[in-house]
């Protein structure tokens, strides 16, 4: 049977530079394909041009008659006015799964992936949930082949465990573009590397993620060889040229002809072969100290909800903690307590005497109108990078910007681009304890890859909150889990906690059973969180230091010296103060009452 798409020699450019050039791939059915590559090698523009959705340059695509295919954008977008029962009743509407049918696949869909309130607005759900709404949509139709592309950067730590069960249980084909090494090896029965390394432009290996890995590594050792042999036998052919070699023979020009074809092959070698990667290696400072941090049953109230109590912890130099729990379980709440932007509700936190933190926010706050030369290098051309002076544009190579983005505005730049911008400013300040919320989001494998090096060889000390897996496995010396529940407990590593919490919930489960067989059912239940309720709950906290945040930013706003000197001025300043203070107000207000409601 034919495959289900086959597309071949296709080639795509944007403005001079090719994305990709004579790349055939073909989607047959079953097939469980983790598509990788570094960031602009056209991952996702091969994904569009399969979903149908985008043109090539060159080359065929055929696909199967009637042939019922469903694609995922990276970003998630629903008009206003959509519920979660108006996408999905839409989705099937379209699809060709019979009328009498579909009430049970709308059920079971969206019972699976864990939806509650049907009615909800699809554009006021979080990052996270848009992505399950987005997923489920595309489900229901029934696909033979279903394409997602960074599926798992909202997502929660569940909702990537959801993802992964429906993957691996499903009965479509699926092309998958994910950073998440742990979901592409237990999803992923063929791995394919779209990159210029590869003389085909593309790498494709049967196989789990880790089977890619040693296939890659046989590849590039034997095009390495090959690469060797070709500058030997070049270096060679030449010798021989500059000793005057006639082309009057059949002989001789046979040779020089072969040598011409020899120097083509080594130069596109050398060509495909040159290939950058991010320098990334952060500063620590000298400090012998060996207590950096230190919590004394430390606990933290906030809208009348304890995050979590008797917390006691010590931060040692070289320490590499690994920080997780399901959301509004205090994850962020934590790190802002370590750095000493709030102040703990009972306990002690002592650190050391001039203790240098830097922190990495997850969302990402840059200037949009600032260029990238200034977000770079704010005050001038060079920086000062481990006390030597460096050009802004090597500073910028490093980070494998070229030199023509450095006049471009930082919001023309991608989320992955903006990570390591963000992760260059980081570099330039020496640190004693590294705060990182979430850097992982948008970075490729290759600079994931680089950033995990970096922070295994840090001298100082790391508290990494990361919903990457591997990286928390392979960067973490210890994993502290917050159980949402006031609870804290220390753990070896993430298989250790995963191991932890499933053994609570099934002894809650039991422990329901249980109680529900001995116990009369009472005529009233307890009043639960709606759907749109649980979901601003789950992400209040963030809300309230996001706004907390401003609040301090006004606060210093209104203190400054040039602002008391002008009336008008100092009134707007107090204005804006009060109307943020009691938008903070407010929010703790809020968080208390839906904490009462759902207690």
């Amino acid at each position: 049977m034919p495959p289900l798409i086959n597309v071949r020699s296709i080639s795509k450019t944007f403005g001079a530079d090719p994305l990709f050039q004579n790349v055939s791939f073909t989607v047959s059915e079953g097939d469980r394909i983790g598509l990788i590559g570094p960031n602009g090698s056209g991952k996702s523009t091969l994904l569009r041009i399969l979903a149908g959705t985008e043109d090539t340059d060159d080359g065929e695509i055929a696909v199967r008659k009637r042939i019922r295919l469903s694609y995922v954008e990276q970003e998630s977008e629903f008009r206003p006015r959509d519920t979660v029962r108006s996408v999905v009743d839409a989705a099937l509407k379209k699809s060709a799964v019979p009328e009498s049918e579909r009430g049970t696949r709308f059920a079971e869909t969206l019972g699976r992936a864990g939806f509650v309130d049907l009615d909800a607005e699809a554009a006021a759900l979080s990052g996270g949930w848009q992505k399950r709404l987005a997923i489920v949509e595309a489900l229901v139709q029934g696909p033979d082949i279903l394409l997602l592309d960074e599926p798992t950067n909202h997502l929660d730590l569940a909702g990537i465990e959801w993802l992964e069960e429906v993957l691996e249980q499903a009965g479509f084909a699926c092309v998958v573009i994910s950073h998440d090494r742990y979901f592409l090896e237990n999803v992923a029965t063929e791995m394919a590397e779209l990159s210029r390394i590869y003389p085909d432009g593309l790498l494709r290996v049967k196989g789990r993620y880790s089977t890619f890995l040693e296939k890659k590594e046989e590849f590039l050792h034997a095009q390495s060889k090959r690469q060797e042999a070709l500058e030997n036998l070049v270096h060679s052919e030449i010798e021989w040229l500059r000793r005057g070699a006639k082309a009057r023979t059949r002989k001789s020009k046979a040779r020089i002809d072969k040598a011409g074809e020899l120097m083509e092959e080594l130069a596109d070698l050398n060509t495909r072969t040159r290939s950058g990667t991010a320098q990334i290696d952060f500063s620590a400072t000298d400090r012998k100290t060996k207590r950096l941090i230190e919590l004394q049953a430390v606990s933290y109230e906030i809208g009348g909800r304890r995050l979590f109590q008797g917390l006691n912890f010590i931060i040692s130099a070289g320490l590499r903690v690994g920080l997780v729990g399901p959301n509004g379980s205090g994850k962020t709440t934590l790190l802002r307590l370590l750095r000493g932007e709030v102040a703990a509700t009972t306990g002690e936190i002592r650190r050391a005497e001039k203790l240098r933190i830097v922190y990495f926010d997850q969302r990402r706050e840059l200037d949009p109108n600032v260029t990238l030369r200034r977000a770079l290098a704010p005050e001038g051309d060079s920086v000062i990078y481990q006390d030597r002076v460096v050009h802004v544009a090597s500073w910028a190579a490093k980070f494998l910007f070229k030199g023509e983005q450095l006049n471009q505005p930082v919001e023309r730049l991608s989320g992955g681009e903006r990570a390591r911008v963000l992760i260059a400013q980081l570099m330039l300040q020496p640190a004693d304890v590294l705060l990182l919320d979430e850097p992982t989001n948008d970075l490729d494998i290759p600079t994931l890859e680089i950033l995990e090096e970096s922070l295994l060889e840090f001298r100082g000390s790391l508290v990494l909150v990361t919903h990457d897996r591997y990286m928390l496995d392979r960067v973490s010396t210890i994993v502290l889990g917050l159980d949402g529940q006031g609870g804290a407990e220390r753990f070896a590593d993430y298989s250790q906690w995963e191991t932890w919490q499933a053994d609570r919930l099934q002894a809650a489960q039991t422990e329901t059973r249980d109680t529900s067989r001995a116990a009369p059912q009472s005529t009233s239940s307890k009043k639960k969180l709606s759907y749109l309720e649980a979901r601003e709950y789950a992400s209040i906290e963030e809300r309230v230091a996001a706004a907390e945040h401003v609040l301090d930013a006004k606060r210093t706003a209104a203190e400054d010296p040039a602002i008391a000197s002008d009336a008008t001025r100092l009134m707007n300043a107090h204005a804006e103060l009060e109307a943020i203070q009691h938008e903070v107000d407010e929010l703790y207000a809020r968080w208390a009452e839906l904490e009462k409601k759902q207690a």
